[in-house]
C-alpha cells in the first residue's frame, strides 16, 4: 500500500512501489497478457495501416491491468496519481519478465 503523504519524484523511486502493487500471480498475468496485446496491435497497425486499431491500445493494455487490480491485487492503479511512471513500469515489468528478472 502507498503511504498518502509520499510522493514519488523518481522512476527508480515509483519503480518498487509498482512492484509492491503488481504481487498476485494472476494480476502479474493479465498485466503481461495486456501489454502484449498492446505490441502486437501496434505491430499489426503499423503492418497492415490500419490506424483503426490504435484505438483499442489503451483498452487492452488498461483493462486487463485493471481488472488484475480490482479483482485479484484489491488495491486502485497507480495509472490514476502516476500515469507516465506507471506506463513504464508496465513495460519495464513486461521486459523484466521476458528476460527473466522477474516472475510471472
Amino acid at each position: 500500500m502507498e503511504n498518502p503523504g509520499k510522493r514519488y519524484r523518481t522512476f527508480k523511486e515509483f519503480y518498487p512501489f509498482y512492484l509492491s502493487e503488481h504481487q498476485n500471480p494472476t494480476s502479474r498475468r493479465l498485466h503481461f497478457t495486456g501489454t502484449a496485446l498492446v505490441f502486437g496491435i501496434f505491430i499489426a497497425a503499423m503492418l497492415f495501416h490500419s490506424w483503426k486499431l490504435l484505438i483499442i491500445i489503451p483498452f487492452c493494455g488498461y483493462g486487463f491491468a485493471w481488472v488484475g487490480h480490482f479483482f485479484f491485487e484489491k488495491n486502485k492503479p497507480a495509472t490514476f496519481q502516476y500515469p507516465l511512471y506507471s506506463l513504464a513500469s508496465d513495460f519495464k515489468l513486461f521486459f523484466d519478465i521476458v528476460g527473466g528478472k522477474q516472475k510471472l
